[in-house]
Formats: C-alpha cells, sequence, structure tokens
C-alpha cells in the first residue's frame, strides 16, 4: 500500500467547490470516483489540502490517497485523469512518505485573484469585472494586511479561537496593455472566504466606497460581523500550497 500526492488543477465553475458532497457534485467526489474504478470499486479516501468554495478555481490543490496498486505513478496518473470529467486534471502524482499529510503538513498557499478592467466577454467566466479603481490606493491597502493579523472583519464563519494568520505576500499588479489586475495573497493559512473578502473590500476602498483608515480599521480591531464586501469565486485561483518553508 502505497501513499500518493497529488497536484490538482481545475476550473470549479460547475463544481460545488472541492470538498465531498452528499449530492456527488465536489471534485473530490469525482476524483475519489475515478480512484475507486482502479481499486474494484472500493472506496478511496481522498484528503484535500484546501477546501476552496464553489466557483473557485485551482492550478495547485493538493491532496493524498492510499492504494495498492502495480501501475507507475504516470500510468495512474493517466488512468486517473481517463474517468474525470476535462475540466479536471491531475497535473503531477507522485509517492510520498506514508505519515505526510496534504493538509497538516502545508507551511503556507498562494492565491491569485483576477480582475478585469474592460468587458472582455472572455474573461466573463474567470475575471471580476471591476472599473474606477485607484490603482495607487489598492498598492496602498494591500501592504496593510502584511504580517500576523487577526482577520475576524474578513471571515464571516471564522474560528473563534484563532483567527490569526500571517501574510508572506499582498500585492497587485497591473496589466496595463490587457486591461487586467492580477492579486497575489501568499500566507501560512486563511479563513473561511478571507481572500475574497480582502479583494472585494480592497475594490471597495479603491472605489472611495470607504476610506483607507476604515479598512486600516478593520485590520487593527477586528471585529465580527463587520461591514465588508465580497468579491466573486470566479476571480479566484489556488494557485500553489507549500511544504516547505
Amino acid at each position: 500500500m502505497n501513499r500518493y500526492k497529488i497536484k490538482i488543477q481545475y476550473d470549479g465553475s460547475n463544481f460545488s467547490g472541492f470538498q465531498s458532497q452528499k449530492d456527488k457534485s465536489g471534485i473530490q467526489n469525482k476524483i475519489e470516483s475515478s480512484i475507486a474504478i482502479l481499486n474494484n470499486e472500493n472506496f478511496v479516501k481522498l484528503y484535500g489540502a484546501s477546501r476552496t468554495d464553489s466557483g473557485v478555481h485551482a492550478l495547485g490543490q493538493v491532496a493524498h490517497f492510499d492504494l495498492n496498486t502495480s501501475l507507475s505513478e504516470n500510468d495512474l496518473r493517466k488512468a486517473i485523469n481517463a474517468r474525470l470529467e476535462k475540466e479536471i486534471r491531475i497535473s503531477d502524482i507522485k509517492i510520498v512518505d506514508k505519515d505526510f499529510h496534504s493538509r497538516f503538513d502545508a507551511k503556507g498557499k498562494e492565491y491569485n485573484y483576477h480582475c478585469t478592467l474592460d468587458e472582455n466577454p472572455l474573461s466573463v467566466n474567470n475575471h471580476f469585472f471591476v472599473k474606477n479603481v485607484n490603482i495607487d490606493i489598492l498598492n496602498s491597502v494591500s501592504k496593510l494586511i502584511i504580517g500576523e493579523h487577526d482577520f475576524l472583519s474578513f471571515s464571516k464563519f471564522s474560528n473563534k479561537k484563532n483567527n490569526r494568520c500571517v501574510i508572506f505576500t499582498s500585492e497587485w499588479i497591473l496589466d496595463k496593455s490587457n486591461q487586467k489586475l492580477l492579486y497575489i495573497i501568499r500566507g501560512n493559512r486563511f479563513l473561511h472566504h478571507m481572500v475574497r473578502y480582502l479583494v472585494g473590500t480592497m475594490i471597495a476602498t479603491a472605489q472611495n466606497k470607504m476610506t483607507e483608515k476604515e479598512f486600516e480599521r478593520l485590520v487593527i480591531d477586528p471585529k465580527k460581523d463587520a461591514k465588508i464586501y465580497k468579491s466573486p469565486a470566479k476571480g479566484l485561483i489556488l494557485k500553489e500550497i507549500f511544504y516547505e518553508n
């Protein structure tokens, strides 16, 4: 019996998030079903590193499972992919130590959020259309969350015992030629919907719907049910999960 670590890419538009669902609409359900076919229809539990929400995408989701098979790593990857919807792909697979855990061994994650400044129909499914944003304000408020903070203000379903996260990178990149905005955030952990609340509230601040001081107050004086803004799921991508400091 080997333990396999897999890297997963998916377009989450038509799925109910990564986590297993009762109606089998989760990406985890789809991968487990594919693996079960290779295990004489016996269920194989998949352990994901991150519970991405409905509509959220991934380029670097990680999961692990245990399986007894004579297939090589590459042949196993191909066999799993052959039984998956085209929106889900295993991009890498390798045998790891038996004590490896995709979630508990993770040291950090990177999320990217994609916005478009024009109404290009080719961007409608995976970008958040925004207008009248002040790029300087976006860059300014993005720096306010770097470091360790209590992010209670930016999560509606937070854990009362621990809302603290360490943010290593928080930056906006403007591509003027293509009228695109990319937000990059890296941290040791993230609360439920935290990135989408941060993005939505930063953009609202850059649109003068709230002041920079009001945004800063949400960071230094966290509170439950704060007035914040939430960006749509379609622009969010789980880019990478890190297993080394």
